[in-house]
C-alpha cells in the first residue's frame, strides 16, 4: 500500500508525498495533522500558561506592570517576526527538521549542520527547562499538601516519570500526539480565558495606569531576580519574558512530514500560533496585574508572585481548580515539545548527521513514528538537568547558565537559514516559492528585522545574572569549528541535492514498501 493512499487520506496528501519525493525522502512518518493539529502543537509549547506563568517574575520584578502591558506585545513582536520569515520558507520546503534542510538547501552542507546542532541543543535543553518549569509549578502548587520536599533526587525523580509519559504518549504515534495536542490548544484558550476573568473578578480595584507604569524593581525591592540595573536596562531585561514564552513554533515546520497541505499548513500554524499567543498572554498576564493588591508587594515576592496572588486574591478551590488545567497544560506543552526534538532527531540523522544515526532515524512500521529518537530526546533532557544541577560554577549551578543559552540557541538556529533566505530567494538554490508567498519585498523586511531582532535578543541575552551566556556561546562556536574541520567536513554530506535524488527514487520506493509490509504483517 502506497503511504499516500493510506486511510483517511485524500488527494492533497498525495501532493505532500510528491513533495517529499522531490526532495529525496521516502514518506516512513504518517500524515495524520491537519491545519489546526499542525497549529496547536506549535501553541502547546509556546504555552502562555507555562512561560508566562513560570517566568513571570522577569517582568513584575522587573520593570512592573510596564513589563505586561507595553513589554509584552514588543517582546512578542521581537520573537514573532522570525515566524513570519519562517513560513516563507517552510512554504517552499515542508520537511522533517525544517530548520537543518533549510540551512543546507539554501546555504551549504556547513549551514545546515550548524544550524542542526543550534536547533538539536536548544530543543533539549529547552525540554528540560520547560519540565523543570512544570515541577516547580506542581511544587508551588502541590508541594505543601503533599509535604514534599525540593531536592534534587526529587527534582530529578519527578522529571524522569514527567518526561517518560511525555515520550510514552509520543512513542504511540502521532494519531495520538496530535490529539492530546488538539485537546491542550484548546485547554489553553479555555483556561487562559477562565483565569484572565478570576483575575479581573478578584481584582481589589482597575488600576489600568498600572500596564504602562514603569518601575524599577532591580535589585533587592524585585527579590533579586534581577541585579541592581537603571531604568532603561530593566525594561530591556523584561522582555526576556515575552521572547522565552514565543519561541518553539518551529515545532510546525519540524511535523511537516505528518501534516496534510503541508505547504499551505505549516506556515499558517507557525504564525497563528505566535499570534494568539501574543493576543490571549498579553489579556491573561493584564489581567493578573490589575489583581495584585500592591505592585510593589507583588515585586518583592520574586519568582513566588503567581502563587503569592493567588493565595491572596482567589477562592481555594477556584484556585484549585485553575492549578490542575495549568499543570495539565505545562505537561502537554512538554509532550509537544519531545515531539519536535524527535522529528529534529530523526531528520538530522536520516542524513547520517548524529552518532547511530541508522537506530536514530528508524521508524516503527506498525505505529509510523521514530521510536528511538523520542527515547533519545527525552533521556537526553533529563540527563542534561540531573547533570547540570549537581554541577556547579561558584555559586550558579551548570544548569542555569546552559539555561540562558537555550533560548539564544534557538533563535541563532532561526536566523541562519532566514539569512540564507535573504541573499538566495529566487537564485537557483530557491528558485520556487510555495504557495505561502509573502513576495521578495516582505520576506525581505522580515528578514531584516529578524537580524535586528536576533542581536536584541542576544545582547538582552548576555546581560548579568545571565553573562556567562556570552562565553558559553563563543564556547560552542569554537567547538562546532573544530569538529566540523577536523571531522565532519570530510564525512557529513547533507541533504540530498542534484542527481542524488534521481538516484534515490528506487530506494524511496523500496523503503516504502517495506515499511508498509512490516506494518501489514
Amino acid at each position: 500500500m502506497n503511504p499516500a493512499s493510506q486511510p483517511g487520506t485524500s488527494a492533497p496528501q498525495d501532493d505532500d508525498v510528491k513533495v517529499l519525493h522531490s526532495m529525496g525522502y521516502a514518506q516512513q512518518l504518517s500524515r495524520r495533522m491537519g491545519v489546526f493539529s499542525n497549529f496547536a502543537i506549535s501553541f502547546s509549547i509556546i504555552c502562555i500558561l507555562s512561560g508566562g506563568i513560570n517566568s513571570l517574575a522577569q517582568g513584575t520584578s522587573g520593570a512592573g506592570g510596564a513589563s505586561i502591558g507595553i513589554g509584552w506585545p514588543i517582546g512578542c513582536l521581537i520573537s514573532g517576526v522570525f515566524a513570519m520569515a519562517m513560513a516563507q520558507i517552510s512554504s517552499a520546503y515542508p520537511t522533517a527538521g525544517g530548520l537543518y534542510h533549510w540551512g543546507s538547501i539554501l546555504g551549504n552542507r556547513f549551514t545546515g549542520w550548524l544550524t542542526a546542532w543550534f536547533n538539536l541543543l536548544g530543543l533539549v535543553t529547552v525540554l528540560g527547562a520547560i519540565n523543570v518549569g512544570t515541577y516547580y509549578f506542581f511544587f508551588g502548587a502541590f508541594g505543601p499538601a503533599l509535604g514534599m520536599e525540593d531536592t534534587t533526587t526529587t527534582r530529578v525523580i519527578f522529571l524522569a516519570i514527567l518526561t517518560g509519559l511525555q515520550a510514552l504518549c509520543n512513542h504511540l504515534g502521532i494519531g495520538l500526539t496530535a490529539k492530546l495536542t488538539d485537546f491542550s490548544g484548546y485547554l489553553i484558550f479555555a483556561t487562559a480565558l477562565a483565569l484572565t476573568i478570576v483575575c479581573l473578578i478578584s481584582a481589589p480595584s482597575y488600576e489600568f495606569a498600572r500596564l504602562w507604569t514603569f518601575s524599577n524593581y532591580s535589585g533587592e525591592a524585585g527579590g533579586s531576580v534581577w541585579p541592581e540595573v537603571s531604568n532603561g536596562w530593566i525594561f530591556m531585561l523584561g522582555l526576556l519574558l515575552p521572547i522565552y514564552t514565543i519561541t518553539g513554533y518551529d515545532a510546525s515546520a519540524h511535523t511537516s512530514e505528518e501534516t496534510r497541505n503541508a505547504a499551505m499548513s505549516v506556515p499558517r500554524g507557525m504564525v497563528m500560533s505566535v499570534v494568539w499567543s501574543l493576543l490571549f498572554g498579553w489579556v491573561m498576564l493584564s489581567a493578573f496585574v490589575l489583581m495584585l493588591p500592591s505592585m510593589d508587594e507583588a515585586a518583592k515576592h520574586g519568582w513566588t508572585v503567581f502563587f503569592w496572588a493567588m493565595d491572596t486574591q482567589v477562592n481555594p478551590t477556584v484556585k484549585m481548580a485553575l492549578y490542575v488545567a495549568i499543570f495539565i497544560s505545562q505537561f502537554l506543552c512538554g509532550l509537544a515539545t519531545v515531539t519536535s526534538v524527535s522529528r529534529m532527531i530523526f531528520a538530522f540523522s536520516r542524513d547520517g548527521g548524529l552518532p547511530f544515526s541508522k537506530a536514530l532515524s528508524s521508524v516503527s512500521p506498525t505505529l509510523r513514528s521514530p521510536v528511538a529518537a523520542i527515547w533519545t530526546g527525552a533521556t537526553l533532557a533529563v540527563l542534561f538537568v540531573w547533570g547540570s544541577s549537581v554541577i556547579s560554577i561558584g555559586e550558579t549551578p551548570v544548569y542555569t547558565i546552559v539555561v540562558s543559552c537555550t533560548v539564544i540557541f534557538l533563535f541563532f538556529s532561526f536566523v541562519i537559514p532566514i539569512i540564507l533566505g535573504l541573499f538566495t530567494y529566487g537564485t537557483s538554490k530557491w528558485p520556487t516559492m510555495g504557495p505561502w508567498n509573502l513576495g521578495r519585498f516582505w520576506y525581505s523586511f522580515f528578514a531584516i528585522l529578524s537580524i535586528l531582532s536576533m542581536v536584541i535578543i542576544f545582547v538582552i541575552g548576555i546581560q548579568p545574572p545571565n553573562d556567562w551566556a556570552l562565553y558559553i556561546t563563543i564556547g560552542f562556536l569554537v567547538l562546532t569549528a573544530i569538529v566540523w574541520f577536523g571531522f565532519e567536513a570530510r564525512r557529513f554530506q547533507g541533504p540530498p541535492i542534484g542527481d542524488m535524488i534521481v538516484k534515490r527514487q528506487a530506494e524511496i520506493a523500496a523503503a516504502e514498501e517495506a515499511l508498509n509490509k512490516r506494518a501489514g504483517s
